[in-house]
């Protein structure tokens, strides 16, 4: 099954790990310290250019989503749910 995460990014739902929502960045230094270390690694992916509104991370890549981690849970929940 696959995760549709906004623009023309699809992931396999065998790769997702975690979905935050954007403000995880403020308010938990350990996230930053996370997104900041994929970023210097360069796995870091912004899917548009719209404003982030949730953090998708999986095995390899940390995606900056303009989807809501709400909309993006609930699309991983009918996969797993179903399987």
């Amino acid at each position: 099954m696959y995760i549709h995460l906004g623009g023309e990014k699809i992931i396999s739902s065998a790769e997702l790990v975690a979905i935050f929502d954007i403000s995880i960045e403020k308010s938990s230094k350990i996230s930053k310290q996370f997104v900041t270390h994929a970023q210097k690694q360069k796995q870091v992916v912004h899917i548009s250019e719209e404003e982030p509104k949730s953090i998708v991370v999986t095995k390899q890549t940390v995606y900056y989503s303009p989807i809501s981690s709400a909309t993006l849970k609930k699309r991983a929940h009918q996969f797993f749910a179903n399987a």
